[in-house]
């Protein structure tokens, strides 16, 4: 008996030696994967100093770790075993590292860090593991800034929305407005429609939050999870022309710096808590209907 009991508690310590060594080598070689992408790292985030559109960048690491955090006990308990799967990002990760310096595109590089971290947990961790840290690692891609190409294919037609937006709301309080482009011509004065008035910078914002507040819904549903992460995208469209139409209206009535510095900042804010509010009530309208499609299924049964 005791030949037959001392089998299964060397295996044991084997296979915990052996989860220990994999999880070691892991943490070295991110370490290591930080030091060789440093440059690029702390370029992404003087980025997020510069540019206000990404200042949400801050919290996407720190919301990723806290997402692991909370799996802590199911990865306590997860089979540890490497999958070849692996090399497929990591392939992907080292290739775009390398295509981003010859090309020097910066998100190119700053996405191969994230394809890169995900090979290494794939490869070395294997299926298991990675199922349970795929949303924090794929979490981690709203940190990444838009190539500037990009934005300016977006900003531009989101200007030309809540231009639109604003004068089709100023006439109908009988403000005389007309539209050009993305210049707002009021009777006094004009207001000049910026790229940083577009809406991305609350579309960009608004997707991580709602991503986050998908996340912590109390339906573990993948559609209605999407749903909303997808919702905030006319929300934000919505208030940065409500936004836009706001300051026509201050313009016409106080002039042109009534419509400016602190005010149009409060403005922001403002705006961006009725973005925050139109989210949680939709989030209340699925849990209601979800409430009654629930009691009327009961009923049926």
């Amino acid at each position: 008996m005791a030949n037959a009991t001392s089998m299964p508690t060397g295996q044991g310590s084997s296979a915990d030696s052996s989860r220990r060594t994999s999880v070691y080598v892991t943490c070295g070689l991110i370490v290591a994967l930080f030091g060789v992408y440093f440059p690029i790292l702390s370029n992404m985030v003087h980025h997020w100093s510069l540019v206000e559109d990404y200042q949400h960048g801050f919290i996407i690491a720190p919301l990723a770790v806290w997402f692991a955090y909370e799996r802590r006990w199911d990865l306590e308990n997860a089979r540890i075993s490497g999958s070849w799967l692996g090399l497929l990002p990591l392939v992907i990760g080292l290739t775009s590292l390398t295509i981003g310096r010859l090309g020097t595109e910066l998100m190119t590089m700053r996405s191969g860090f994230i394809f890169t971290l995900i090979g290494f947990v794939l490869l070395l961790l294997g299926k298991d593991v990675f199922k349970i840290l795929a949303f924090p690692l794929g979490f981690l891609f709203l940190m990444v800034p838009l190539p500037q190409s990009l934005v300016n294919t977006v900003a531009f037609p989101l200007q030309l929305i809540a231009a639109q937006f604003a004068v089709v709301s100023l006439q109908e309080l009988g403000i005389p407005a007309l539209v050009e482009g993305n210049i707002i011509h009021l009777a006094h004065t004009e207001l000049f429609v910026h790229e940083a008035c577009s809406g991305l910078r609350s579309l960009m914002a608004l997707i991580t939050l709602g991503v986050v507040f998908a996340h912590f819904f109390k339906s573990d549903s993948l559609p209605i999870q999407l749903f909303l992460v997808g919702s905030t995208i006319p929300i934000a469209i919505f208030v940065n022309a409500f936004r836009v139409a706001l300051t026509g209206y201050l313009a016409h009535h106080f002039g042109e710096e009534a419509a400016g510095g602190p005010v149009h900042d409060f403005q922001g804010i403002m705006t961006f808590g009725m973005a925050f509010f139109m989210l949680l009530a939709e989030g209340r309208l699925i849990e209601i209907l979800m409430g009654i499609s629930a009691r009327r299924k009961e009923g049926e049964a």
